[in-house]
């Protein structure tokens, strides 16, 4: 019998844990948690996932899609415009790699360096 787990947070290491809820924030529309600090912030979705980020301070960032620093996780956000939705990120403050592996989706990066894909939704 299989062991029933919810998701509730998913957690993204990274320096600077305020400016990086900041971009996700100004990219979502998700909340911020009220207790959000300068060590620990997080945004809250209504379903009840929290999305976290902590600051390490020797973090290293991901190379995408070099394997030299792991992307260790990545993201998916289904939007209705891809170009639409890159052109905003990259506003807010979003990287666009080099490497792309289709046309059916874009590989940004957040201000920490983390790899996040963008797909027609």
């Amino acid at each position: 019998m299989s062991l029933q787990m919810t998701l509730r947070a998913i957690t993204l290491d990274c320096l600077d844990p305020l400016a990086l809820a900041t971009f996700y924030q100004q990219a979502t529309g998700l909340e911020p948690h009220p207790s959000s600090d300068a060590d620990f912030a997080g945004l809250t979705c209504e379903d009840g996932l929290f999305i976290g980020f902590q600051r390490v301070d020797d973090y290293r960032a991901p190379r995408w899609p070099e394997q030299s620093v792991p992307q260790q996780f990545h993201l998916d956000f289904a939007v209705d415009d891809l170009d639409e939705a890159e052109a905003r990120l990259l506003e807010l403050g979003a990287g666009k790699p080099d490497h792309q592996p289709n046309d059916r989706w874009r590989v940004l990066t957040d201000p920490a360096g983390h790899p996040f894909c963008l797909v027609r939704g």
